[in-house]
């Protein structure tokens, strides 16, 4: 299937419609959840009833009210969320030889990469699509050249491409918002308390007002390095 005919059928649609058309397409595909775009995707699929299949990685370093948030959301659709863990041995020789946090020290990419990255790579090897809710304004270093469809280089095999569905690619956080608060749809309570995109608790902090969405992750490093490797192919090896 040709990325660029994908990309033109796409463009200018709206994120129900994108969504329809990808599930008429693909059959083996999975909606990624983490954060409050994802839950929109879940609730228009949903709504949708498109029957989504759903993953979220545990990196067993999470807020307490994100594994809350997990088990709201599959009681609030009804749906089964598959939660990826990251492989033990490879997890406790890190641990082991460098403590509980090297990545202040040594940067986050190798943390990340046993915790999130490798769980993801193997539970992607099994599909043909994805679907994300990154948008372009989360972050101008690395998102402002997202497109709603992509071959994803970072987890496409040998033999066959991956592709990956941003269909909320060209919405703002205040239409992410007005969209959850119209519709009551849950989201996750650290919101409240200053944070904009959340991941593992060491690792993020609540932003100030001037800040883009993703300088709360990992903020003693460079403001172009906000990527953990999932939505990148700098880790591809």
């Amino acid at each position: 299937m040709n990325i660029q005919t994908l990309q033109t059928a796409l463009d200018k649609k709206q994120p129900r419609e994108i969504l329809k058309k990808i599930y008429a397409q693909f059959d083996n595909l999975a909606i990624s959840f983490s954060g409050a775009e994802d839950v929109v995707l879940i609730d228009m699929a949903c709504k949708l009833k498109l029957n989504p299949s759903i993953f979220t990685l545990d990196t067993g370093r999470l807020h307490p009210e994100t594994y809350q948030f997990i088990q709201t959301v599959m009681d609030h659709y009804q749906v089964n969320i598959k939660v990826l863990t990251p492989n033990k041995d490879t997890l406790e020789s890190l641990t082991h030889e460098k403590g509980l946090f090297s990545f202040y020290t040594d940067g986050h990419k190798e943390c990340c990469g046993i915790r999130k990255v490798e769980p993801l790579r193997q539970y992607l090897a099994g599909l043909s699509a994805w679907v994300t809710g990154q948008r372009r304004d989360q972050s101008r270093a690395t998102r402002d050249s997202l497109q709603i469809a992509e071959v994803d280089t970072a987890f496409s095999g040998k033999d066959t491409e991956l592709f990956k569905f941003n269909p909320l690619c060209y919405w703002s956080s205040e239409e992410v918002w007005s969209y959850i608060k119209a519709l009551d749809v849950p989201f996750n309570p650290l919101h409240e308390k200053g944070f904009i995109s959340i991941g593992c608790e060491p690792c993020t902090r609540p932003t100030l007002p001037h800040q883009e969405p993703r300088e709360g992750r990992w903020w003693w490093e460079e403001n172009d390095s906000k990527e953990c490797g999932l939505h990148t192919g700098l880790e591809k090896q």
